[in-house]
């Protein structure tokens, strides 16, 4: 079904083609047509990025009265630059409809001025919650004959805290009304919303519910915490042309990732909540006109950004509610294009990735963070290719000519190119010339390595450790326990093997005898160690410490105990 078969005004049409909009997206394709024939409740499921605007905006347009200007349209938004948006994105559809009026009201700005707007007389609101709730509570607003109530993203409305504030500006429009609902995800809540609020709803949806959008890549690469900087930097510097948010946690942490991209001499902006409206409105147009090619964001400030053709979302951390991975990974891959979610966890969040992957229904891509030398070679085929694409003005240019060639008439071609290209190549080359692999293996792919270990070296005995993985173990408190039950600070260690349910650890043969004494009674978080020597075979008794055996008097052993308690100190602290 095309725009003019949905019984829209021509007038409206008009608009969606100056737009350069042909064919109709799922969603509106199937919302527009449904409402406009027979106006109900309906609850729409749908991603960011799938033309939600349009769906709920074009039959808003088809039912206004323009000689009545009074508010009769409401759409209640999270976040003050997806209410900005909604209102910019309705304007220009409804460019031919001169009379219509829509006034935004959010936070951060001049009440008065928003106040002074509404008294002049306004058709559609579109508005935040918290401000909008101001406006009620001060009588600056008339809200009694809204016909047609939307909240769009109500998902992120309720986790940002504005239950209280939808319930006192639903209470205050008229019941006889229809209420829009949109939403990315559908928890308990917005469920709630729609049972309480709406009339025998209608659910239209495109896709699963709680699922990300089809043409976005999922990929994670695991690294040590310490490295997650330095991973980002290789993301980004794989990508040249990357176009994309990276997304933080908290404000503090959002602006120091920012703080040092630029400092290092990436194209980068910070967005979140302590910058003034004016400040997020520089950084956001800035953004959209691609005069900055990175976001680092907050998911608050995040929300509802309208900006095309998004190569990648860059999870600098994963966020604590999984649903909000939908909406960060929706910022990708829209209006039926591609896109990439990259995630850089460290061995602890596998888990939550696995997690994510049941919320999506998705399939995360585990890949390796990009090697110094294939960073390199990226960035110089890159260079190529913009040097064969440049535009030449051979009308400006060539008054300079001669002097050029002169200047480098000594040089061969191949010379020439090598000082050409070296010229934007070296940095790259002597930042990435030796450094080290940051890929760690997660605990699924250790546990299922070949259980044969390399042979040992002379002088050093193998021993095993009942103490995996699984226990979130690490060498360095391998390393630890070695060293406080053999009482040698100096004690020789060779090989580590980490695997799911346990550890190899190579030891000299010196301190063996009083590794398997000392061992008895310690624990580690919460599991006694259980210390023998390794025997590929299996097929002899071990010769073994622990607490299995223990012929240890009890005192003694609690002792022991103890001793271990006070190392687990000295090593969490």
């Amino acid at each position: 079904m095309q725009f003019n078969e949905m019984g829209l005004d021509p007038r409206i049409l008009k608009g969606i083609e100056a737009m350069g909009f042909e064919t109709p997206s799922p969603i509106q394709e199937q919302f527009i047509p449904v409402f406009l024939k027979e106006p109900k409740d309906i609850v729409g499921l749908a991603q960011t990025g799938t033309g939600k605007t349009a769906a709920f905006g074009l039959p808003i347009l088809q039912t206004i009265q323009p000689f009545n200007r009074v508010p009769q349209a409401l759409i209640l938004s999270p976040t003050r630059e997806l209410c900005v948006q909604i209102a910019r994105e309705i304007k220009e559809y409804s460019q031919f409809l001169p009379e219509i009026v829509i006034t935004p009201v959010y936070g951060g700005a001049d009440m008065n001025a928003q106040v002074k707007a509404l008294r002049g007389g306004t058709h559609i609101i579109t508005a935040t919650p918290g401000r909008m709730h101001d406006m009620i509570r001060k009588n600056k607003v008339d809200l009694s004959q809204i016909s047609i109530l939307v909240l769009d993203e109500a998902d992120e409305m309720l986790n940002m805290g504005f239950q209280e504030d939808l319930d006192a500006i639903l209470s205050m429009t008229p019941k006889e009304k229809f209420t829009l609902l949109f939403s990315a995800t559908m928890p308990s809540e917005v469920a709630s919303i729609a049972k309480n609020y709406m009339t025998n709803p209608l659910e239209i949806s495109v896709g699963k519910k709680n699922s990300g959008a089809e043409n976005v890549e999922h990929i994670y690469h695991m690294v040590h915490a310490k490295d997650r900087y330095l991973a980002l930097k290789r993301v980004l510097d794989f990508v040249p042309e990357v176009y994309g948010i990276v997304f933080c946690r908290t404000r503090q942490e959002t602006g120091e990732v920012a703080a040092q991209l630029i400092q290092d001499n990436y194209s980068a902006e910070a967005l979140h909540g302590d910058l003034s409206q004016a400040q997020r409105d520089f950084v956001m147009d800035k953004f959209r006109n691609r005069g900055v090619q990175i976001l680092v964001a907050t998911d608050v400030a995040a929300r509802g950004l309208d900006v095309n053709d998004l190569t990648h979302v860059v999870n600098y951390n994963l966020p604590d509610d999984f649903e909000n991975y939908t909406h960060r990974s929706g910022r990708t891959g829209r209006a039926g294009k591609s896109g990439v979610s990259i995630s850089i966890i460290h061995m602890k969040e596998h888990g939550r990735i696995r997690q994510i992957e049941k919320t999506l229904g998705k399939k995360f891509l585990r890949k390796a963070v990009p090697s110094g030398k294939e960073i390199c070679e990226k960035q110089l085929f890159y260079l190529t290719d913009k040097i064969q694409e440049v535009a030449v003005n051979e009308e400006e240019i060539g008054p300079y000519l001669p002097s050029v060639f002169e200047k480098f008439n000594h040089f061969s071609k191949e010379e020439l190119i090598k000082q050409i290209v070296s010229l934007e190549f070296n940095r790259f080359l002597d930042y990435y010339g030796n450094t080290p692999d940051l890929n760690i293996p997660d605990s699924h792919e250790v546990s299922k390595k070949s259980r044969q270990v390399q042979p040992t070296l002379e002088g050093l005995t193998k021993f095993r450790l009942n103490v995996g993985l699984s226990k979130g173990i690490s060498p360095k408190e391998v390393i630890n326990f070695v060293v406080d039950a053999t009482g040698r600070r100096n004690v020789e260690i060779g090989r580590i093997d980490l695997f799911g349910s346990y550890s190899v650890v190579e030891v000299e043969d010196a301190a063996g005898k009083a590794l398997l004494r000392n061992s008895r009674g310690m624990s580690y978080r919460g599991t006694f160690f259980d210390v023998e020597v390794y025997n590929e075979n299996r097929g002899e008794r071990f010769q073994r410490g622990g607490r299995r055996g223990d012929a240890f008097p009890r005192n003694e052993g609690r002792e022991r105990r103890d001793d271990f308690k006070r190392f687990e100190r000295k090593r969490r602290y």
